[in-house]
């Protein structure tokens, strides 16, 4: 008999499926590569106490990354992108804006959220620097989330609650892919949202006959009473933030995928223009430091270069 499921967990060839009752099943992938990712919707058939991923569902949409050997997929189904940074450690602007370029390409809505507002200074300066994403449009959301282990007890008991309150409404509805790299406060945003989601982890290296800690690629958690109602609301947790290969884009529609660079498409004078060194290029004429919504900054700029030579030599 064929049963339909939500992929809600990964662990090598082992696939942890949710019914619609809520029981979580270990399948395995027919053949001997598994297709699925979290957020996957699946038609497993039981075998014995297991079971065995026998079609894959269409996709709304799959976020993945591309390099010159290989892809890696995160996660799919998905309405939005959480992407943390930190005011320290400093944050790669390539790595925002890679992973960026990958969610408009996805037609995944990303929204950024800035952590430890505590740090006065550097919350400042990286605020500066992601001021420009904002006039592009994006959501950028300031924060100060403590890990449980903090000492400082003022932060404890006034920020959590101050940023649970900004995220929800965020949340509420949605299925969230949370994304941040080591330092940056992610696992303790994981903990302030979701606090039983060590409990369930420990559910899944139960279900696996492990008994010790299984770490899964990407983890599905249900936000408070989220299998409720027509809109779900959970959030897939990822192990961390790496750098994007970008060479599944065309590097011809690269810049339909920069906010700053769309505003003008269809403006330059030839119909294929590069951005790079044409003649009568509305993107080159607007290439300024001015801090204006209209401005494409010269590091942009830059950067739009680089990834388009990159994926000029690109295999794919």
């Amino acid at each position: 008999m064929m049963n339909k499921g939500l992929v809600v967990g990964l662990h090598g060839h082992h696939v942890v499926v949710e019914t619609a009752e809520g029981e979580r099943v270990i399948c395995h992938a027919r053949g001997k590569k598994n297709q699925c990712v979290v957020g996957d919707r699946v038609q497993w058939q039981a075998s014995k106490d297991e079971g065995t991923i026998e079609k894959l569902e269409p996709r709304r949409n799959l976020l993945y990354r591309q390099d010159d050997i290989r892809s890696k997929q995160f996660a799919a189904n998905l309405d939005q992108v959480l992407f943390v940074l930190a005011a320290e450690p400093v944050f790669s602007e390539s790595q925002l804006a890679r992973a960026l370029i990958s969610c408009e390409a996805a037609k995944i809505k990303p929204i950024i959220v800035l952590n430890k507002a505590d740090l006065t200074v550097p919350f400042f300066e990286a605020m500066t620097r992601l001021a420009p994403y904002k006039r592009m449009g994006y959501e950028v959301l300031g924060l100060s989330i403590k890990p449980k282990t903090s000492t400082d007890s003022a932060l404890l008991e006034a920020k959590p609650d101050k940023a649970r309150e900004a995220l929800m409404p965020l949340l509420t509805g949605k299925t969230t892919f949370v994304m941040g790299a080591s330092g940056v406060g992610k696992s303790s945003l994981i903990n302030l949202l979701l606090p039983d989601a060590d409990l369930a982890t420990r559910e899944i290296s139960t279900a696996l006959n492990s008994g010790k800690h299984t770490t899964t690629t990407t983890s599905w958690f249900w936000l408070e009473d989220g299998r409720d109602g027509n809109k779900q609301s959970a959030i897939i947790d990822s192990p961390g933030f790496q750098e994007f290969g970008l060479h599944h884009v065309d590097k011809m529609l690269l810049a339909k995928l920069m906010p700053d660079f769309a505003q003008y498409d269809g403006q330059c004078r030839f119909y294929n223009c590069k951005h790079l060194q044409e003649p009568q290029c509305a993107v080159l004429a607007n290439v300024s430091d001015a801090q204006v919504e209209t401005a494409i900054s010269p590091s942009r700029h830059a950067f739009y270069a680089r990834v388009f030579e990159e994926l000029s030599q690109s295999k794919f």
